[in-house]
């Protein structure tokens, strides 16, 4: 749907079929025509701009009396008559631009655009272009674009401008339309456009039409090192690393900006150990992090749990005077939390002099996240106290809070909160609802809320499957996960061990089997949780030959894997090659502790008695 103001844009055409062609007009070819240009008379003036004549600094004060005056709110186009400047040099179009960049609001901006359209009888493009960007500035886009529309000429600058407003207030769909008519009206594109539209990629995973755009870069030679930094942010963005990291490696020249980009861009995917990497080689090329490398570089040592170089970089916060920055202050609480040290996030929490919705949902998180679901319950029912607005990330940790400690009426009071004032489903949240409703045994609401969601991924239908394979609801479980085929959605390791699970609660062999057949065609058997769940279901269905040989074939065990095996030859009756195992597991050095041991062993104890309760 476009916005409004499109509506007096000239035909606008759909933009995908301009993609195969976008290096075109880096040549001068005329491949579209150009679109006639008329001058629009305009009307009557509502306001008297002279106020402003004498003074180039406008006050609140003014225009407020001015407003109230003439009651003065619409659009300025038309023609003043009667007044004059007293000092005719602050009509000089240098003046009048900065004037412009200097406004605090739009009606200060529609004063003196009132006041250019008296004095200024003749269209100066770079007036227009501020007009412009004051205009997308204060989120007047319907102005904005009528500007625009009815500037005789325009530069690569009035495109640019229009281009980055829409991107700003997030009309990312007009700013690819409006790219598309720039490229047919053969203008060329400088580097603030081409950084427009990479960070339109980014943000909408247009990695074909980012590609593309970076073959014009090369071939235009528009190479910088802010278009640099855009294309290390498209392409990490978009998931490749690899060539994000090419971009970043042959640049010529790096700054700060450039070497966050990649940090950030490594932490945004999950690999904190290169994001640690780039930031040491940071260091080591003589640049000082800002404040916002900082926070990406605690990101990585909470991802990869490295609490002494977290507490290195805690010691330099302090020394650099980055303590009472809010996003370092939310970053040292998400490290500590993910390295488990919840105390010393707690005490990062409660020394920061300034605090935002990312500090508090932090903070629920790492409460949640290490089990202390009543200790974040009663966190976030302060932030609501203290009117912190919740974000969806807020309420999915909250939930998963709630879930903890199974608190289905706190749980169903947020819910109600959710119906009324998200107006939009999220999937994120709803996916949690399903959690919390099976992890509060509310078999029948899970299925309620699943049932209701507009999109499904497989998030989704992973929580529903674990939910009942959880609650002992076998069926249920195996009839969600052919739902979930049938609507075409691949399965993921999780999705695999939680339906596998449900086939050992019914002992459900030959459903096992079939699931293990289609886990076998993915990545899926590789993961130790997928394994350890078929030995086990093999094991309940008496198939000890069929668990062993999946036990033997695994390339990584964990303690679980061991212990199910173990607990599987016990359970039917094979005491002593569970003990062998048992000792196995200790030569190649795996820690028994008292928990596996006391399991092992209690299993083959219930395991006899219910034998010699068996009449011969």
């Amino acid at each position: 749907m476009f916005a409004p103001a499109l509506l007096h844009t000239s035909q606008i055409h759909s933009p995908f079929s301009l993609f195969p062609g976008l290096s075109s007009f880096l040549s001068p070819l005329s491949l579209f025509p150009n679109p006639s240009k008329q001058k629009v008379k305009l009307g009557p003036i509502l306001i008297d701009p002279t106020v402003f004549c004498n003074n180039p600094t406008i006050s609140q004060s003014t225009v407020e009396e001015l407003i109230s005056h003439t009651g003065y709110e619409d659009y300025p186009y038309a023609w003043s008559s009667g007044y004059n400047c007293a000092d005719p040099s602050l009509l000089l179009p240098n003046n009048l631009a900065y004037m412009l960049q200097s406004c605090v609001d739009s009606r200060e901006g529609k004063l003196i655009h009132s006041l250019i359209l008296k004095h200024i009888r003749k269209p100066v493009v770079f007036i227009d272009n501020n007009l412009i960007n004051m205009y997308m500035k204060f989120g007047e886009f319907e102005i904005a674009q009528k500007v625009f529309d009815r500037m005789p000429e325009r530069n690569i600058v009035s495109w640019t401008s229009l281009l980055n407003g829409y991107l700003k207030i997030g009309f990312h769909y007009e700013a690819i339309c409006l790219f598309c008519d720039l490229a047919r009206e053969n203008v060329r594109p400088n580097s603030h456009t081409y950084v427009c539209l990479l960070n339109l990629c980014g943000k909408k995973l247009h990695f074909k039409l980012g590609l593309q755009i970076h073959a014009c870069i090369l071939k235009g030679n528009l190479c910088n090192l802010i278009v640099d930094s855009a294309l290390v942010y498209f392409y990490s963005q978009c998931g490749d690393l690899m060539g994000a990291f090419q971009v970043f490696d042959r640049m010529p020249q790096k700054d700060s900006i450039s070497w966050t980009t990649m940090i950030s861009a490594y932490t945004n995917q999950g690999y904190g150990k290169d994001a640690l990497y780039v930031f040491s080689q940071m260091q080591l090329f003589g640049f000082r992090p800002n404040e916002f490398t900082i926070s990406c570089a605690l990101k990585a040592c909470g991802q990869e749990e490295a609490l002494n170089n977290g507490k290195q970089l805690h010691a330099y916060i302090i020394k650099r005077v980055f303590k009472d920055d809010v996003f370092v202050g939310s970053s040292l609480v998400y490290m500590y939390s993910k390295c488990g040290r919840v105390s010393e996030a707690r005490h990062v929490f409660n020394g920061m002099p300034r605090r935002n919705t990312v500090t508090w949902t932090s903070m629920v998180a790492g409460y949640a996240q290490n089990g202390f679901g009543k200790e974040a319950i009663s966190l976030f029912r302060k932030m609501r106290s203290r009117r912190v607005i919740a974000n969806d990330l807020t309420v999915v940790c909250i939930l998963s809070a709630c879930g903890l400690v199974e608190s289905l009426d706190n749980g169903k009071e947020i819910h109600g909160q959710i119906l009324k004032k998200f107006r939009e489903r999220n999937i994120y949240i709803d996916s949690t609802l399903v959690w919390f409703y099976c992890r509060c045994g509310e078999y029948e609401y899970a299925s309620k809320v699943l049932k209701d969601m507009p999109f499904r991924d497989v998030v989704s239908w992973t929580s529903i499957i674990s939910g009942c394979a959880l609650l002992g609801y076998g069926s249920e479980a195996l009839k969600f996960l052919n739902d979930m085929l049938w609507e075409g959605i691949e399965p993921n390791q999780f999705t695999f061990s939680s339906a596998i699970k449900a086939c050992a609660k019914l002992q459900a062999l030959r459903h096992g089997k079939k699931l293990h057949a289609y886990a076998n065609k993915t990545h899926a058997l590789s993961n130790v949780y997928v394994g350890s769940a078929l030995i086990g279901m093999y094991a309940k269905c008496g198939s000890m030959v069929d668990a062993r040989r999946i036990f033997d074939m695994m390339e990584e065990r964990n303690v679980v894997s061991w212990k199910v095996m173990m607990m599987g030859y016990a359970r039917n009756g094979l005491f002593k090659e569970a003990m062998k195992l048992l000792y196995r597991m200790k030569e190649e050095g795996v820690e028994v502790d008292e928990f596996v041991m006391t399991t092992v062993l209690n299993a083959c104890g219930e395991a006899q008695s219910e034998r010699e309760s068996v009449p011969s």
